[in-house]
């Protein structure tokens, strides 16, 4: 009786994530549909940068950032607010391991909280940005603050077995989460330079994150990847769409946020586990790399532009039209030819990262090898190595 009651219990989340992707699509849809609306009417739109960015202006609202990160945080908070409602003892009536999830869901609100509260930050810092773009710096500490955040009140940290060397572990780890969540804020922000580019890439990333997170019985971390997947669409619906080009765009306000929530939510999940065989996502200590191969895109165009633009003597925070997009397009693809062979891209490689912790060391290597010869081939093929 009590397995029946179990397996109902998962089938029943296993169907909260398709749920709360149509939720966040839904309020997806009409927030962004808003912005459009306002940013027309405030003037809200494509704006210069910082003093040397080089950027081709089009008279497009840029503050769909708020309709993505409304559709995520207001069903988080909602969802937190129930939760903090709930105790381990009502769960523990259903059957006896519910009363370790409930205490597990009740350790996750410190991370919730947090996680809302970084990304309203990030947004509003972006919004400003967009309207009166700040200095590198600037950026820089204001990005520092959410992820340090993070990393130390809401645990926030890869390899947490350092905790066992002491606080200098714990100190090592938490710097390791912070350069984490830095690097992919800035890497999501580079990639944001062409209709429907980070949206889709960061919208592949969570749906392969969702469905490794769905295996493993990681159901909290399931469901935010979902709501996630389900507000990216939305947008994506008026910024790649449409035919005559994007009717809004993310902005800084979309795409730092989205950055922190996909690298927090990504050392959240836990893709190895050495200590039990029977772990879906495998027992192979190199699983922790599986975030680094599923993020491989967005995290090679921040490479890849910061060294094009070290070798001309420029600031590789300051921005232009040289992004991996930008190049692709200068070899005779269309825009949305480019933004479409990055997508595929990214989904070839992110899918042979999300089995990396169950496979045996020699298809590891293949994995690794398919990602390296992968991203070798787009650098060819964008005319990178010619540079």
């Amino acid at each position: 009786m009590r397995l029946m009651v179990i397996s109902d219990y998962i089938s029943g989340m296993l169907w909260l994530s398709p749920v709360l992707m149509l939720v966040g699509l839904l309020l997806s849809l009409p927030l962004t549909a808003w912005m459009i609306a306002v940013g027309r009417r405030l003037n809200t739109l494509d704006s210069v940068g910082f003093a040397g960015h080089f950027k081709a202006l089009r008279g497009v609202p840029n503050i769909g950032g708020v309709a993505i990160v409304l559709a995520f945080t207001l069903p988080l908070a909602v969802g937190l607010l129930i939760l903090s409602g709930a105790t381990p003892l009502h769960l523990g009536e259903v059957w006896k391991g519910a009363e370790s999830f409930a205490t597990r869901l009740h350790e996750g609100q410190t991370f919730g909280w947090t996680l809302l509260c970084a990304m309203l930050w990030l947004l509003i810092a972006g919004v400003i940005d967009d309207r009166r773009a700040m200095g590198p710096r600037m950026k820089l500490l204001l990005q520092v603050l959410p992820a340090f955040a993070l990393a130390w009140f809401a645990d926030v940290r890869p390899l947490t077995l350092l905790d066992h060397y002491g606080s200098w572990g714990v100190g090592l780890s938490v710097a390791l989460g912070v350069l984490w969540m830095l690097t992919m804020v800035n890497a999501i922000n580079f990639l944001d330079n062409m209709d429907g580019l980070a949206g889709g890439v960061s919208a592949i990333a969570a749906l392969l994150f969702m469905a490794a997170a769905l295996a493993a019985q990681q159901w909290f971390i399931a469901a935010l990847f979902a709501l996630l997947t389900g507000a990216l669409s939305g947008f994506l619906v008026f910024n790649f769409l449409p035919s005559g080009g994007a009717r809004i765009f993310m902005g800084d306000g979309g795409s730092q946020p989205l950055g922190l929530l996909l690298a927090a939510l990504a050392v959240r999940c836990t893709f190895t586990d050495p200590h039990d065989a029977t772990y879906a996502l495998g027992t192979h200590w190199y699983g922790v790399l599986t975030p680094i191969v599923v993020l491989a895109i967005p995290l090679y165009d921040l490479l890849a532009t910061s060294v094009v633009r070290w070798r001309q003597g420029r600031s590789p925070m300051v921005g232009d039209q040289q992004h991996l997009s930008h190049r692709l397009v200068q070899r005779g693809f269309s825009k949305r030819g480019a933004v479409l062979v990055i997508w595929a891209l990214a989904a070839v490689i992110g899918i042979g990262g999300v089995t990396l912790g169950g496979a045996a060391p020699w298809q590891a290597c293949l994995v690794i090898a398919q990602t390296i010869l992968a991203l070798g081939v787009l650098a060819a093929a964008e005319g990178l190595l010619r540079r």
